[in-house]
């Protein structure tokens, strides 16, 4: 029961060394939604890729098996399915509230009493984002509201920029609970969540810490890699849309609000982790 659980809240190393119990939203384990269609104009598309309709068998230690990238996911560009209503005019646009009683019931067991962060210290933000397709879509994040309006220069940085997101969307507790489809590609910000062993909580607990692109940017230790599919993006001479570089436009943006980014970290590597706390 334990190493299953571990298993469906395993995600992004935090300390730049041990792996943590992670989080749902970067879809390590599939997106709590399966069978996903697009709800808005596909635009140009590589694959029509059915997003967490695969379940995969565990390993021992909890995870997914780590298997090879399926052909149509090698160069992934698939639809955004619209949550919230896109901008009609197609621009930037971004809004910062508390955590009121309808999103707290949307974020279920994404948050509890029992987290290092009140309710009253996190911001829910509403972003513009370019997905895949080419289209402006409507992001949702909930961060620490101390970091709220630097989150919102770095999402207005990469629109004006054209780095594309795939999906941008708050975690649930079908998330948390969602069997490891290693597929998934979601964008997000705080899940409250311990560490391997429950000893100390993640950055993504606190609100200071988000997951870009998960699938382009695949955390990886050893034999383990999360999303369990995404394995060829740890060819990082390799190109792709969606991918976080060295020195690119979405390193520079988080740097310019003093986060950092887990691809510097040198005993593994977590390309899609960015943070307020260095880990």
């Amino acid at each position: 029961m334990v190493v299953v659980l571990l298993a469906l809240l395993a995600g992004c190393g935090d300390d730049g060394g041990t792996p943590t119990a992670g989080h749902p939203g970067t879809s390590h384990h599939g997106t709590g939604h399966q069978h996903r269609h697009p709800t808005s104009s596909p635009g140009p598309s590589y694959s029509d890729w059915d997003v967490g309709a695969q379940p995969l068998p565990l390993r021992p230690d909890g995870y997914g098996e780590i298997r090879p990238t399926p052909e149509a996911l090698r160069v992934r560009r698939l639809p955004t399915t619209d949550v919230l209503p896109p901008p009609a005019d197609g621009r930037f646009h971004a809004t910062i509230g508390p955590i009121t009683p309808a999103i707290r019931d949307r974020m279920g067991k994404t948050w509890s009493p029992a987290c290092p962060v009140a309710l009253a210290d996190l911001s829910y933000l509403t972003l513009t984002f370019r997905g895949f397709d080419g289209a402006a879509h409507t992001g949702e994040l909930v961060v620490a509201a101390s970091e709220a309006q630097g989150v919102v220069s770095v999402f207005r940085t990469l629109f004006a920029a054209g780095f594309p997101i795939e999906e941008m969307r708050l975690p649930t507790t079908a998330d948390v609970e969602a069997t490891p489809t290693g597929d998934g590609n979601n964008t997000s910000g705080l899940v409250c969540r311990a560490t391997t062993g429950a000893t100390s909580w993640s950055a993504h607990a606190y609100g200071l810490a988000i997951d870009l692109d998960p699938f382009d940017n695949p955390y990886h230790r050893g034999d383990l890699v999360l999303p369990e599919l995404a394995s060829a993006y740890l060819d990082r001479g390799w190109i792709r849309p969606g991918m976080v570089e060295p020195g690119s436009v979405a390193v520079r943006a988080f740097a310019r609000i003093g986060w950092s980014w887990g691809g510097d970290w040198s005993s593994l590597k977590d390309y899609q982790h960015f943070s307020a706390t260095g880990r």
